[in-house]
């Protein structure tokens, strides 16, 4: 039972700081994406026009 205690203790605090860094970077993540596609949009616009 002890080694099943020291394992959670262990583990959990990486799994949690993994977790809260996963969802606060999931919202710039989200901008980058829609950044990357008015990027692509842009370019192919220049091209249509050059």
């Amino acid at each position: 039972m002890e080694d099943i205690l020291s394992m959670v203790a262990n583990v959990g605090f990486p799994i949690a700081v993994a977790a809260y860094l996963l969802v606060r970077i999931e919202s710039r993540l989200d901008g980058l994406s829609a950044s990357i596609g008015e990027l692509a949009r842009a370019v192919t616009d220049m091209r249509e026009v050059i």
